[in-house]
């Protein structure tokens, strides 16, 4: 019974060990030994380069405060698009500090209609994107402090549109990044 109890007991233990290097170590190694073979980009953080300088990620939007910037939405995670704070604000449509900070916001942008994203934070509060209606309604004011006609900046926005996957799934988006990065090579920067 004894040597029934050790011979469990090691079969327990052989097996216990067998997985855990094969699922904590084998398995993770060779997935991102994959991931950096296939999706090098991806697997790095789909990072965005200025020549040789990171400027930030496709994957995670960033704030822009300039006037000669396209803005992006709103963001809820800790002081603005931080990563280690990824989250909504969970505020729902009740929310007096949501009411409050949304009229600011739209005060803010001139007061009339404006696109929702541009007031309203995301679900992870990192989203890069805005629709084009939110790129096309900065338009004006990038226009004005860089002194560029309105039709280039249309043209522009058009231009880094990105359409639905498949062309039906998901909408019509801007990455903000893009847009900027795209802005300042038009040879004018601040």
């Amino acid at each position: 019974m004894l040597t029934d109890l050790r011979t469990a007991l090691r079969a327990a233990l052989v097996l216990t060990l067998a997985f855990a290097l094969l699922l904590g170590f084998a398995y993770p190694l060779a997935l991102t030994g994959l991931g950096q073979l296939l999706f090098t980009e991806q697997a790095n953080g789909s990072l965005v380069r200025d020549h040789d300088q990171i400027v930030g990620s496709s994957l995670i939007g960033q704030s822009f405060a300039s006037d000669r910037y396209f803005h992006g939405r709103p963001s809820a995670a800790g002081s603005g698009y931080d990563g280690l704070a990824s989250a909504g604000s969970n505020l729902g449509p009740t929310s007096k500090a949501l009411a409050e900070r949304v009229t600011k916001d739209v005060v803010a942008l001139g007061g009339g209609p404006v696109p929702n994203d541009l007031v309203l934070t995301s679900g992870s509060g990192l989203d890069p994107h805005i629709s084009p209606e939110a790129a096309r309604f900065q338009i004006s004011r990038v226009a004005k402090a860089r002194n560029l006609p309105l039709q280039t900046l249309s043209d522009l926005v058009d231009h880094v549109t990105e359409q639905p996957l498949l062309g039906v799934l998901g909408e019509p988006r801007v990455n903000v990044l893009a847009l900027n990065q795209a802005l300042d090579a038009q040879g004018v920067r601040p």
